[in-house]
């Protein structure tokens, strides 16, 4: 099970810190209607995320992605080649594409409108920024990969695809926890995590993604050439 989890965590963290969910339950918070749909939001969020998870794992054991006793099925150390080449990409392109001269990065549309949101919509927000977000999608899938490919058990391979959805939904389950338990001062420190969030997302997640890519890439290179 350390295997599994050991592989899979960073990708459960890069997803973690990724700005976009984060910021968009705090404004949802913030609304009139703010309880039942940053709940929502939240639900979406990791249920859409369990959902893929569990299916790259099962479809990668099914596949025999741990390959016995030679190490990692070579499909998978193909698939972590060119999942690495990828980080790097979107790395260099999240750092190429910052915002200049301190200014704020322009928000998405659906920011605009988040407070004619309704739970239903919340929930399907959350499921697109999960599962159809380029950058998410590929940390999920990657993380999911490597659990497949570990070597451990059936058991070890579940606990680690629930600690991967958990810690990767910290983005949304932080900030409502702080929402409903925090009290008054829940605003203030909602409101002191976005500010940061926006102010830094894109060096972090170019780090996140660069440090990644050369992870999976080189784990690739040691696999396929031993």
């Amino acid at each position: 099970m350390g295997d599994a989890v050991g592989q899979m965590l960073a990708s459960a963290v890069g997803i973690a810190i990724s700005p976009l969910p984060l910021i968009a339950v705090i404004l949802m918070l913030a609304t009139p209607k703010g309880r039942g749909n940053g709940i929502s939001f939240t639900t979406g969020w990791v249920v859409s995320l369990a959902v893929l998870v569990t299916v790259v794992v099962l479809a990668g054991s099914g596949g025999d992605a741990s390959g016995g006793d030679d190490g990692p099925a070579s499909w998978t150390l193909w698939l972590k080649l060119g999942l690495g080449v990828l980080f790097l990409l979107m790395g260099v392109k999240q750092w190429k594409d910052r915002p200049r001269d301190g200014r704020a990065a322009e928000p998405p549309g659906w920011m605009k409108a988040i407070d004619t949101f309704t739970p239903g919509k919340s929930a399907g927000l959350a499921a697109a920024l999960a599962v159809a977000n380029p950058k998410n999608l590929v940390l999920a899938v990657g993380g999911a990969v490597s659990i497949a490919a570990s070597t451990a058990s059936t058991g070890g391979k579940t606990v680690a695809a629930v600690l991967m959805v958990l810690i990767a939904s910290l983005c949304t389950l932080l900030p409502l926890g702080v929402y409903l338990l925090g009290g008054q001062k829940s605003a203030k420190v909602l409101g002191e995590w976005k500010s940061w969030m926006a102010a830094h997302n894109t060096a972090i997640m170019a780090t996140v993604l660069i440090i990644l890519g050369a992870k999976y890439i080189g784990d690739a290179i040691t696999g396929l050439t031993s």
